[in-house]
C-alpha cells in the first residue's frame, strides 16, 4: 500500500516543508557527488555514531550528528520514500502547529528516534542516518490529528495496481504495524547488523503522538467549551 496524496488542504503554503524537501535533496545530491571515500568520509563525520554518541553522550561534535544526520539518505529509495511522505502528511502537520513549532517538533521527533534505536539496539559503530524517524513523528502526530482524513493509495495486487482511498488511521497504522513487526524481527538474536533502523522509525512514530498531545488536547477542550456554549440559554 503506497500512499500518493492526502485530501486534506491546508490554510497556507508549507514553507518549512517544501525548505526540508529542498534540503534533504540537495544535500543527496552533493552525496552524489563525492568519490566513495570521500562519501564515507563525509557520512562518518555526519551521521550519528551510536557507538561514540554512548560514550561521551555531551561531545558537541557527537551531539551536532543528531540534527545533521536527519537530512542525509543512503541511496534513492531511502530518500524517495521519506519524501514522499513528507509531503503527503508533513504540510498539514505544518499547518496545524505553525511554522516555528513545527521545525521544533520535527527535530526533536527525530532527535528521539536516535535514542529510541540506541536504547533498544544498543551502540553500533554503523553510521545511523536518514530523515525517517522525523517523518515517522509526523506520521504518528497526523494520526492523532487528522484520523480520519481520506488518502489515496495504490495497492499493488499481482500485476494490478489498484487506487483506493482510505482513512489516514487505516494507512498509517499499517504502516506502525509493519515497523513493529520488522522492530521485533530486527532484535533476535539471528538478525544481522546494518539495514533498516526499525526501531529509530517505532521511537519517533511515538515520539511524534507524546509531542503532538498537548495540541490535541487544546483541540478537544476547545471544541467541547463550543460545544457547551451552544446550550447556553441567552437571557
Amino acid at each position: 500500500m503506497i500512499p500518493i496524496k492526502d485530501e486534506n488542504p491546508t490554510r497556507r503554503f508549507p514553507v518549512v516543508t517544501v525548505s526540508l524537501l529542498v534540503t534533504n535533496i540537495a544535500v543527496f545530491g552533493y552525496e552524489l557527488t563525492l568519490p566513495e571515500a570521500g562519501l564515507h568520509a563525509f557520512l562518518d563525520r555526519w551521521a550519528v555514531n551510536t557507538s561514540r554518541l554512548a560514550a561521551d553522550p555531551l561531545s558537541p561534535a557527537t551531539l551536532v550528528t543528531l540534527l545533521t544526520s536527519i537530512f542525509l539518505h543512503a541511496g534513492w529509495l531511502h530518500l524517495g520514500g521519506n519524501m514522499l511522505y513528507l509531503w503527503i502528511f508533513g504540510n498539514n502537520i505544518e499547518d496545524r502547529l505553525g511554522r516555528s513549532a513545527f521545525v521544533a517538533f520535527y527535530f526533536a521527533s527525530g532527535i528521539l528516534a536516535t535514542l529510541a534505536h540506541l536504547l533498544v539496539v544498543g551502540p553500533a559503530d554503523i553510521p545511523l542516518l536518514g530523515a525517517s524517524g522525523a517523518i515517522a513523528g509526523v506520521l504518528g502526530a497526523y494520526l492523532l490529528l487528522f484520523p480520519k482524513a481520506r488518502v489515496v493509495v495504490l495497492i499493488p495486487i499481482f500485476f494490478f495496481i489498484e487506487m483506493a482511498r482510505v482513512p489516514a488511521a487505516f494507512v498509517i497504522g499499517f504502516w506502525f504495524l509493519m515497523q513493529v513487526v520488522q522492530g521485533l524481527g530486527a532484535i533476535s538474536p539471528e538478525a544481522t547488523a546494518g539495514g533498516v533502523a526499525w526501531w529509530a522509525h517505532i521511537g519517533g512514530f511515538v515520539a511524534g503522538l507524546v509531542l503532538v498531545l498537548p495540541a490535541w488536547l487544546a483541540e478537544r477542550r476547545e471544541s467541547r467549551r463550543k460545544e457547551e456554549e451552544r446550550f447556553i440559554p441567552w437571557r
